[in-house]
This record gives C-alpha cells, structure tokens and sequence, in this order.
C-alpha cells in the first residue's frame, strides 16, 4: 500500500525531548516501512525517517518558539490535499482540520485521535463530519463521543528493543512527562513523601502550566525525598525508568492513553496508576502494576509493587503494546477500510450516510461510544 502519515508538526518525528503523538507516528511508521509498506511521511523538516520525506516546515514548532500551530499546520493539509491521489491510504495524526477538505475521498482516509475527546468545544466538527474513518486509541476515549464512524481501536507500540530491561528492583519512584493538574504531581509528591521513597520528576513545564507550576508544585520541591529533574530525551528515558523502583502515574483526567505507561512496562518497572482513562486498558493489575483509587491505596501499593515479578511486566507489553502489533493492526485495517468491510452491519456500526442523516435531521441515532461495538486490536 501507498501510505502517507500526516504528523502533527509541534514536534519533529521523532521527538527531540517531549512529544508522545510525534514518538508513535515515528515507531508506526519505521515498523510499517520495515513491513513492506510504501510510506510517505509528511512532518517538520528536522525529523529522520526511512520513509519519503515532504518537510513542510524546516523546524518543530515547539522548540522554535512558535505558539500558534495552525497556520503552518493548514500549508501542510493543503499540500497532502494536491497530491492525494499519489496515497491509497491517507492516515492524519493532527486532530481535525483536515475533515473538510478531505471530504470527498474519506473512503480513503483515516484519523487516528490521540487527544481527549471530553470536551464540548470539538463536538461540532463530528456532527458536521460524522463520515471520517476514524480510529481510538483506547475504548475508554471514545466515551463521550457523538456517533461517528469508528473503524478500530488501536493501542499503541513501541519498538521491542528500544528500552533495555532492568530486572533489578529499583531504589526510587519515578515520574514522567509534563507538569500539568490533570497529571497530578503533586499526588506523586505525597506518595513519596507518605511512603518515605524518594521520588524523581523528570518533567517538562508548557508555557501553560508555568503558573500551576511556581504556585503548587515548586513549594513542594523543597524535601529531601524528591528530585526536579527537569524535561529528559530519549537516550535518558531508558535508564530513567528502568531504574525505578515504579512508575507513578497518578492523573485525574480521562487519559486516552497513556504513552509512559507502555514506555515502563518496557523497561520492566510496574506502574503505580489511577483508575481513570485507559488505565484499566494497559495495566494488568497486579501483573504489570497496581491500579488504585486513592492516596492511601497508592502509598500501600508502593510495598506491594516489589513483590511484583519485572519479568511478567515485561512479558506483558511484549505481548500487548510493540510496535509490530501496533502497525500489524493498522494495516488490517487499511485493507479493510479500502475494501470496504470498515462500515457494515455486521461491524455493528451505521453506515455514513445513516450518520449524516441523523444530524441532518436534527437528532441521534441512538448510538453513543460505549455502545458501538469496538474492533479492539
């Protein structure tokens, strides 16, 4: 197949430090390349793959210093837009601003919806565009949306060897990502502090979330049992987690997935997590780590993570989360979606013109998120 991967461009693929949507985009599409695919990648300019390359923009956006995405975001669209009859599967990974002009050849296209889909601001575009073949990342995500035309739930994958195995019991807790309330590090703080562990933040701090930052969470740094590391690359990220004793991934939002859980899983270190989001869907409680709804179940589950065997949390995302399930599972369902088998009754899922009708005329089908059959992979 002729595939072109459409990557956000706030980061290069891969990532130079922080970034989860560029990360998967580079894992899918090396694994997709190395399994024979003709793969066109379009992205910033400073991004490396094996792939064709279209370098849209010389530079990530981010780490440039420009703030407002779209623009450039838009040139990008309209170039996969000219050249869409060189691909016979366009797959977008940059939210929404491709569906209406894309319209006219979604029989071809695929977005895959890496963000939360919670919010009541992004509702219209799905009412208005309810025929854009679209694919979860988790079931959970799909949730609170309207009826739209789900083809799969993809989990993501990563490489199988990128991160070395630790399968020595690690000294300290650890914390991965980006400072922000929804990810709760200051939950994170109170399960070392409450458990007598040290803890390690290797973090980064968005423009938005610098005064959340200097007013909730940097007046806690101040104790001997925590450590600001500050935003890590990837060639850190291995020995970051592999040495930890766990992952603490303490969130109070409806994560759609979850990328550092996978990333631990890898390295052999369980995950200490809330039971919110996909949680439920990539931690297999008391194999790769611990599911917990409060404070003083997270600072009890701190002991029982060591009796925990690293290999079996190993064994777990060897099973589950690499990056050849991940792109084995995206071209079946390319191939279903080309030969027309991704939206028929027997799915379960309404056709898209029952779905453009139904908004059409004013009201639901019927159908919500939790009641479409998901084609789980």
């Amino acid at each position: 197949m002729r595939i072109a991967q459409i990557a956000p461009l706030a980061e290069a693929v891969p990532p130079k430090l922080y970034g989860g949507t560029e990360r998967v985009v580079s894992w899918l599409t090396e694994e997709l390349v190395r399994q024979g695919q003709d793969v066109t990648l379009f992205a910033s300019g400073d991004s490396r793959s094996s792939a064709s390359c279209v370098p849209v923009i010389p530079e990530a956006l981010r780490l440039a210093g420009i703030r407002d995405h779209i623009p450039s975001t838009l040139v990008m669209v309209d170039e996969v837009r000219r050249r869409a009859d060189e691909f016979d599967i366009i797959h977008f990974h940059i939210d929404t601003l491709q569906f209406p002009l894309f319209s006219d050849v979604f029989s071809k296209c695929v977005t895959t919806l890496h963000g939360r889909l919670d919010l009541r601001d992004i509702q219209p575009i799905f009412r208005a565009f309810p025929e854009m073949p679209l694919v979860s990342i988790s079931d959970n995500q799909r949730r609170t949306m309207p009826p739209v035309n789900w083809i799969a739930t993809i989990h993501h994958g990563l490489p199988e060897q990128l991160y070395q195995f630790s399968g020595e019991c690690g000294s300290y807790l650890a914390f991965l990502g980006r400072i922000a309330p929804e990810k709760r590090p200051d939950r994170a703080i109170e399960i070392a502090k409450r458990s007598g562990v040290p803890l390690k933040i290797a973090a980064k701090v968005d423009p938005v979330d610098r005064e959340y930052f200097a007013s909730t969470i940097e007046p806690l740094l101040d104790h001997p049992l925590i450590e600001f590391i500050g935003e890590i690359d990837e060639t850190k990220k291995g020995r970051f987690l592999g040495e930890a004793l766990a992952l603490l991934f303490p969130i109070d939002w409806p994560e759609p997935f979850g990328l550092v859980m996978i990333e631990s899983m890898a390295s052999g270190t369980p995950v200490i997590a809330w039971r919110e989001g996909s949680v439920p869907e990539v931690i297999d409680h008391g194999v790769s780590g611990m599911i917990v709804s409060t404070l003083d179940e997270a600072v009890a589950a701190v002991d029982q993570i060591r009796d925990l065997d690293r290999r079996a949390v190993r064994r777990s995302f060897e099973t589950r989360f690499t990056a050849a399930r991940m792109a084995t599972n995206y071209i079946e369902t390319f191939e279903a979606l080309l030969g027309g088998r991704a939206c028929t009754a027997t799915t379960g899922r309404m056709q898209p013109s029952v779905l453009r009708q139904a908004y059409l005329n004013g009201h639901g089908t019927g159908h919500t998120a939790g009641s479409v059959p998901s084609q789980t992979a």
